[in-house]
């Protein structure tokens, strides 16, 4: 998503992060088990952390290999041994070496920053606009709801979707305060600059205060001087650049005072505030709302080793119903593993209809990738549990899930960390291609067709082939693409979705504008009101989607639509894999904007995962909806492959498979459908579709031309018959 912006900006490096060890937060540390007592006292603070055991001089923090010394005493003789210490990654550290603004308020950091606390919820919009106070602002725009980590603004500077809290100008001594409204544990921040394509603005440096009723404030010191700290900030609008505090900070509010910025800028950053909850032994305030799920499943994010051995781990609990596949590699060469769950897997069953689930073709885009993860081990459970509704999901259906079309990508964000990756980084591929416009672009030659009335006669309004220039040895075409596509053609599939992130919104094809050049346009296709139902069906049935009191990610809010949207209609997209798959196959594909926080912290995965499930699983159910049938040869009862099928007044058809079957997916009413196949005569019947869960049974018988009897007598070497041949004589006489 954001397309548009993203060719127009341009974002620097992200900080580094360490990678997480199996079972820790992607930050580098779970939140503590258990919670601190708090006392509503000024400048109370928990006991200071011990600190990270360094490794010797000379060596990389992270990457060395230090030796613990063990003294072993055996038979009254001393032997000194040395074993290798296993050691966690380098947790998250600041983009750029610590730097101060003031002698007096040097910042004495620790040699390890180590995050501690998972993310308040500024990004995420846990924390509500109520939450977020300002001592001024340049506009509404630019108000203290718009200081949060990651939002993007508008294409217009000065209107109601800017891309940070700013200060006035005149403003000498700002400050962004976060209210908490519960008793917390503060632990560091996250900043960045303004979000905006035409303007320069960013804090270079600031303090930070806290307080327990908004009045009365004490400040972060360090622990060496005892001044108060000058944290260094940011060096460009969009690198996320970690500050820890000196020491952890008990309080309800946080405020952030902004001591200098860039020369000829204004006072403007973007925020997240890494705290966790403590307990409030008064219970002056109401507790804070719990994240979670009752499901039993793996809530955290998984990189490439981690990914391969969960589904292998859900392929050896349910062998019966699973099987684990590659459809290729990336760039760099790490597989891409889908998981195909039916009742018989690793083979097409006539009329049962093929789904697919795609994430991550956009890497730093994790939470669609955790998603999938997720289902499968939630399909797999219910299943040996004997949930009814998963048996006859996975007996009538046969479902393959891609939960990383991107690995290489994904990588990357997953080094850099939830909270630090920023908003692009580990978007493309390694060769830096973006995938969601890689693919060929089918709408062109077709709307070129069309408008030369072409269509369907003698251009095809469906399987449009592959353009020559994009099959080409040194096309530009990413080796993840090629792989996706290969699948495409493999496998009949009927219905998909696109799970991306950093918006909630559900959009539909086409994602291209009909008009050439065009940023923004409505471009239906033939069946838009197959897609209108497939997206509202999703967004209907998503939780955060449907929460009346939510405010919009970024710069639109989509509530007023329903939450769906006509994906040319928001922002044109060539190349994408909607389009590619409604033009070159007989796949219905939506795209799922899962949330505005690209890469959340996993302490947020059973939320987000509750906020899924259900519409998750709704829309596999969709593939029922329409008719299917199989399409046979009148004499021999085979099926035919490869037989078109027509819906009257829908100038978009769709194909057969190896065996015959076919799956149409229609709204209700009544349809005037038509069979046809080389070789055979046209056959035409109704069909009607009601409300009620479908799919309605269609079946067409053939008959063949007499011109392909004949052909197939002279290839089984059979003598024409006299008659016959008398005739066929006429025939060329007429013609000569």
């Amino acid at each position: 998503m954001w397309g548009l912006l993203l060719a127009l900006a341009t974002f620097a490096p992200a900080v580094g992060l360490g990678l997480p060890t199996p079972g820790t937060s992607v930050l580098g540390l779970a939140p503590p088990a258990t919670t601190e007592a708090w006392s509503p006292a000024r400048g109370s603070t928990p006991a200071p952390q011990s600190s990270p055991v360094q490794p010797p001089p000379g060596k990389d923090n992270g990457t060395s290999e230090p030796h613990v010394r063990v003294r072993i005493v055996k038979k009254k003789k001393v032997i000194m041994k040395k074993r290798k210490k296993l050691i966690r990654p380098r947790p998250m550290a600041t983009a750029r070496p610590p730097v101060t603004t003031t002698t007096t308020g040097a910042l004495d950091l620790p040699e390890e920053q180590d995050p501690g606390c998972p993310p308040l919820g500024l990004e995420s919009l846990r924390v509500s606009d109520s939450q977020l106070e300002a001592s001024s602002s340049q506009s509404f725009g630019l108000g203290p709801h718009r200081g949060r980590l990651n939002i993007q603004s508008g294409l217009e500077d000065g209107d109601l979707y800017d891309g940070a809290w700013c200060a006035e100008q005149q403003d000498t001594k700002p400050w962004f305060q976060v209210d908490a409204r519960h008793p917390t544990r503060f632990s560091g921040i996250i900043t960045q600059g303004r979000n905006s394509i035409w303007r320069y603005d960013w804090v270079t440096s600031y303090k930070v205060q806290f307080s327990n009723d908004s009045q009365t404030w004490w400040g972060s010191r360090n622990r060496s001087s005892g001044m108060e700290a000058v944290f260094p900030a940011n060096s460009d609008p969009e690198t996320p650049v970690l500050n820890l505090l000196p020491e952890p900070q008990v309080a309800r509010f946080i405020r952030l005072l902004p001591q200098t910025w860039l020369q000829g800028g204004a006072s403007c950053l973007r925020a997240e505030i890494l705290a966790c909850p403590v307990s409030d032994p008064n219970d002056l305030f109401p507790k804070a709302p719990a994240l979670g799920s009752s499901d039993p499943l793996d809530f955290r994010h998984h990189n490439y080793k981690a990914m391969r051995k969960l589904m292998k781990q859900v392929n050896e609990k349910c062998p019966n119903i699973t099987r684990v596949y590659s459809i290729g590699k990336s760039h760099q060469g790490l597989k891409l593993y889908v998981m195909e769950m039916s009742d018989q897997p690793g083979e097409h069953e006539l009329g049962e209809p093929e789904v697919r689930y795609v994430a991550g073709m956009h890497g730093n885009e994790a939470l669609g990738r955790e998603l999938l993860l997720l289902l499968m081990q939630f399909l797999c459970h219910e299943y040996l549990r004997g949930d009814p509704r998963v048996t006859r999901l996975l007996t009538e259906t046969r479902i393959h899930l891609l939960p990383s079309m991107n690995p290489d990508g994904y990588e990357t964000a997953f080094r850099r960390g939830s909270e630090l990756v920023g908003w692009a980084e580990g978007r493309w591929n390694q060769q830096g291609i973006d995938l969601n416009h890689n693919f060929a672009d089918l709408n062109t030659p077709l709307w070129e067709a069309e408008d030369d009335g072409l269509v369907p006669d003698t251009v095809p309004n469906h399987h449009l082939p592959l353009p020559t220039y994009y099959t080409l040895p040194n096309a530009t075409v990413a080796p993840e693409t090629r792989a996706v596509i290969e699948w495409m053609q493999r496998i009949p599939f009927v219905l998909s979705a696109n799970l991306h992130g950093g918006e909630l919104v559900v959009s539909y094809p086409f994602d291209m504008t009909r008009t050439p050049w065009a940023a923004r346009e409505l471009t239906p296709t033939p069946d838009d009101a197959v897609f209108r139902w497939l997206s509202t069906v999703y967004a209907g049935t998503n939780w955060a989607m449907q929460d009346p009191d939510r405010r919009p990610c970024h710069s639109q809010d989509f509530s007023s639509l329903g939450n769906i949207i006509n994906g040319a209609d928001w922002h044109t997209v060539p190349g994408s894999m909607n389009d590619f798959s409604y033009l070159h196959t007989n796949c219905f594909e939506i795209t799922v904007e899962l949330s505005c926080d690209k890469f959340p912290h996993e302490n947020e995965l059973p939320q987000e995962w509750e906020n899924n499930k259900e519409a998750l699983l709704t829309y596999l159910e969709q593939v029922r909806m329409g008719i299917t049938g199989v399409v046979r040869d009148k004499d021999t009862e085979q099926g035919i492959a490869d037989a078109v099928i027509a819906v009257e007044g829908i100038n978009h058809d769709v194909t057969t498979a190896w065996g015959g079957d076919y799956w149409r997916l229609l709204t209700p009413g009544d349809y005037v459908v038509t069979a046809s196949a080389e070789g055979y005569h046209t056959a035409t019947r109704k069909c009607w579709v009601p409300f009620e869960e479908g799919p309605v049974p269609c079946n067409f018988h053939l008959t063949k031309t007499p011109k392909q009897r004949l052909r197939e007598l002279l290839a089984a070497g059979a003598k024409v018959p006299p008659d016959l041949r008398r005739r066929l004589e006429r025939l060329r006489g007429q013609k000569n």
